[in-house]
């Protein structure tokens, strides 16, 4: 089953801690690629979060975010906040180290200090208890799923029109396969007619002429480029209707490439205008495919 690499999913349980949520957004992208989010308290999972995300999006670029929601996160009766004095003495020191360094103007006061709140710390008597690392799988695995389901859902439509472009330039071809004969036929008897002028009422040399048209059939020959590029048509359509989880992506650049060079082929031996239209048709096709073939997994 071909995946889109474009999905959004969410994900949120209840934990001893409080309520984890996740969200995660995918785009498309050569490699996996990640931009993680991690709510405080949550980086110690960084490591962990990205392998489970990689396990299941293989390809795109995702954006994830997890974050944990307490009960008593804002201050209540139970609860009072601090001041954490040695982070507050470190944080000014810095900002005045690099006031100096950088010739910065301006004075390190209470308002630009009071923009970080890590100096202020909770003050409870009852230590919390921290997230759990299954707990912490188990939301992550749940967004993922809901990216990949609405990855399917896209990947689904994306069949459509993928197909849909194959059976256009399988037209083509077959419109080609009836073109090809004729124009050897009308080579023929366009040499015929040239060289009956140029001989002026001499009889023609059959033989001569039809060991010229058996060269110009060779070099004209298109069968082996259309058996090649209907396979790689056939390879596509199997590709894409293959129901296992694996990504399909790259395989499917790679055919659409050999059948981009294929068609080129066909072209360079056309030496007809009928056909080169197809040509055009087929390329434009081909085209429309690499680009769609570039959202998918």
């Amino acid at each position: 089953m071909i995946r889109s690499m474009t999905g959004f999913g969410e994900a949120d349980i209840e934990t001893p801690a409080g309520r984890l949520r996740a969200e995660a957004r995918s785009v498309n992208h050569r490699f996996f690629s990640l931009n993680l989010r991690l709510g405080r308290g949550l980086d110690r999972f960084e490591p962990q979060v990205r392998e489970w995300l990689r396990a299941y999006l293989p390809r795109g670029h995702v954006n994830f975010s997890l974050r944990l929601e307490t009960a008593d996160a804002g201050v209540t009766e139970e609860s009072t906040l601090e001041l954490d004095e040695t982070r507050a003495r470190q944080y000014l020191r810095l900002l005045n180290l690099l006031k100096d360094k950088l010739s910065l103007p301006g004075d390190v006061d209470i308002a630009l200090l009071s923009r970080f709140p890590e100096i202020f710390v909770e003050d409870d008597e009852t230590e919390k208890p921290a997230p759990q690392p299954e707990d912490v799988r188990k939301v992550t695995e749940a967004a993922a799923r809901a990216v990949i389901a609405m990855r399917e859902d896209e990947g689904r439509r994306l069949r459509v029109d993928l197909e849909g472009r194959l059976g256009a330039i399988e037209q083509a071809l077959t419109r080609i396969t009836a073109l090809a004969p004729a124009r050897l036929v009308a080579e023929r008897d366009r040499m015929r007619r040239v060289v009956a002028e140029l001989l002026e009422g001499v009889p023609l040399d059959e033989e001569r002429i039809a060991r010229e048209i058996a060269y110009i059939a060779e070099r004209w020959d298109v069968s082996e480029e259309l058996v090649r590029l209907r396979s790689h048509i056939e390879l596509f359509t199997e590709t894409l209707a293959d129901e296992s989880a694996e990504p399909v992506g790259k395989r499917l650049s790679f055919l659409t490439q050999e059948m981009n060079r294929e068609t080129n082929t066909i072209g360079s031996k056309a030496n007809d205008a009928a056909i080169e239209h197809q040509v055009i048709a087929i390329k434009d096709e081909i085209e429309r495919l690499r680009e769609q073939i570039e959202n998918v997994e």
